[in-house]
């Protein structure tokens, strides 16, 4: 069963951001382990509810085994070290439906 990563993002530094290969890199290792953005960073618009996404990105991945082992992986390490330097966010993890 698919999983999502749903991850709402705010960049202070954009310029350093891209400058360290996360926006190159990230999508490559999530394509690694059979991950594909859904969407990143495109407009939003809030329907209900209090909730601002500042940048919202959703990532399906085939498995939440996958999206774990993304997530935990080496490859993937040092960038989310960038990010979470470099950024305030939320991130969750949810398993898809059962079809």
């Amino acid at each position: 069963m698919a999983a999502y990563i749903v991850v709402d993002v705010e960049i202070k530094d954009m310029e350093q951001y891209k400058s360290s290969g996360y926006i190159e890199n990230v999508p490559k290792i999530v394509a690694k382990y059979g991950g594909r953005y859904l969407a990143r960073g495109g407009a939003t618009k809030v329907h209900e509810g209090v909730w601002q996404p500042r940048r919202l990105v959703i990532i399906e991945f085939p498995s939440m085994e996958k999206l774990e082992t993304f997530y935990s992986s080496e490859e993937y390490a040092p960038y989310l070290a960038i990010r979470k330097r470099l950024g305030d966010s939320n991130l969750v993890a949810t398993e898809g439906l059962h079809t």
